[in-house]
């Protein structure tokens, strides 16, 4: 009998308890050969539905969804450690996207004409083919569905490869799936090492490669799909500024500076993790922060109460305090936190460190965990500056009451998506991504439903 290893399997970990909930034993090339086949057999039908019906089985997707909210997110507490009021959180927030599409989806999707001089032309929306996904365990059910609507309303076939850790979620959402009546096998989850994810890029039934997770694999999983000429669209990591002015109202800005930084344990892309505060206001700004920060209830994460829970993985929480620690011999001071908690679960303490300038390891590489770094800025050019001096560019923030100068940064700014006295979020009526190592291409909106689409011109009687 094969031993049970992170080799072998895919193993979950209860990150509250180390404790182990499943292991899953990884395909062979036989069994991957199989799901491709009948996803494939699954698309060839499913394109030639019309997408009136595609809309009405993602209604009844947002229904099963709904129906299981409660055990969906006690799945995905367990698997990686969101607090179970996020989860239950981002249950809802996924069966709305779905909602969202259904309604709107249909209409992006239309026939657009033209006339081209004497000539009549249209442009048509068609299928690609399965899409190979390969995704993250941060947010479990939302970044899978917010890649799997836009692409099978569009017509293609799913193919998930979920992190190991959360594959007790993945099947969980492909027996949605078959609750909603979607074809057998249009919605695939597969379970492969590396090696099966390079098989899965060659074979000529996948169109396309959607990847959401660090740059190491986007960049990976990225050439392989530009060798085989297929499309690759990447949401890799960010290092998210969130600037604070001399004229923000401070209490709005602390308060939205701690959700952005400490929600889902600060594991988040698209998440504010470099603070870089004017001069004039930075002293007040971190006191208030600290205030802050020292009242959130961190624990257990199957509690009502809980906002901060443990990290997903213990090697992770080891990377982030290797970072901690290079920050503080670099000259960062330590104004709380810092340190592994001690006791069974994957904890690591809400840590915030001062005096942070641009050489320093946490200005420079991605903080995902609970770590907040404040830079002070000599005004809103400095900010600007040292905002942009990233390898990222997912989004950033700007708190400040002048309107126009908010503008005018936003406009300056190198990222994909920019929050006026706000923070990060991510919603289907509007495009998400980023520029730089944070990744290309689009998800959500027209943007991503167009993503995966072969745009046809189809000429009329030309003359």
């Amino acid at each position: 009998m094969q031993p049970v290893t992170a080799q072998t399997h895919a193993i979950s970990l209860n990150p509250a308890t180390g404790q182990r909930l499943a292991a899953y034993p990884y395909e062979s090339d036989a069994q991957l050969d199989v799901a491709l086949a009948r996803n494939h057999d699954a698309f060839l039908s499913w394109r030639q539905t019309p997408v009136t019906h595609r809309a009405k089985k993602l209604r009844d997707l947002a229904a099963a969804l709904r129906d299981n909210a409660e055990a969906m997110a006690q799945l995905i507490t367990a698997e990686m450690g969101k607090p179970v009021v996020q989860a239950r959180a981002e249950v809802t927030k996924s069966a709305a996207l779905c909602d969202w599409y259904a309604e709107h989806g249909p209409a992006m999707l239309a026939t657009e004409s033209t006339q081209v001089e004497e000539n009549k032309a249209v442009i048509e929306y068609r299928p690609l083919g399965p899409i190979l996904a390969v995704m993250p365990w941060n947010f479990p059910l939302w970044q899978v569905l917010r890649g799997a609507v836009p692409v099978l309303l569009a017509g293609n076939g799913y193919v998930l490869k979920h992190a190991p850790n959360v594959m007790g979620c993945a099947l969980f959402i492909k027996t949605l799936f078959i609750k909603a009546g979607f074809p057998a096998g249009l919605f695939e989850v597969i379970n492969v090492t590396p090696a099966g994810v390079s098989r899965a890029i060659k074979d000529s039934r996948i169109a396309a490669v959607t990847v959401t997770g660090s740059g190491r694999a986007g960049a990976a999983i990225g050439a392989q799909a530009g060798a085989a000429l297929k499309k690759c669209v990447l949401e890799l990591g960010g290092s998210d500024p969130f600037i604070v002015l001399n004229d923000a109202d401070l209490d709005e800005a602390v308060k939205a500076a701690v959700a952005g930084r400490f929600q889902n344990t600060g594991q988040v892309c698209a998440a504010a993790k470099r603070f870089i505060v004017e001069e004039g206001i930075a002293a007040a700004f971190t006191d208030k922060f600290l205030t802050a920060t020292r009242q959130l209830k961190a624990g257990d994460p199957t509690l009502e109460t809980t906002q901060m829970g443990p990290m997903a993985r213990y090697d992770l929480r080891d990377e982030l305090h290797e970072q901690v620690t290079a920050s503080l011999d670099e000259g960062a001071l330590l104004l709380l936190g810092g340190e592994k908690l001690a006791g069974e679960g994957n904890y690591y303490a809400p840590t915030v460190l001062g005096n942070v300038t641009r050489e320093m390891t946490a200005f420079r590489q991605e903080l995902f965990g609970p770590v907040a770094a404040i830079t002070v800025a000599r005004d809103a050019e400095h900010a600007l500056e040292l905002a942009n001096d990233s390898d990222f560019g997912l989004s950033a923030t700007v708190f400040t009451a002048d309107n126009a100068l908010a503008a005018e940064m936003a406009s300056r700014l190198e990222c994909g998506g920019v929050f006026i006295n706000g923070y990060s979020a991510s919603d289907p009526r509007v495009a998400f991504g980023g520029v730089k190592k944070s990744g290309f291409g689009r998800e959500l909106s027209h943007f991503g439903l167009h993503e995966f689409c072969n745009v046809q011109t189809v000429w009329k009687d030309r003359r």
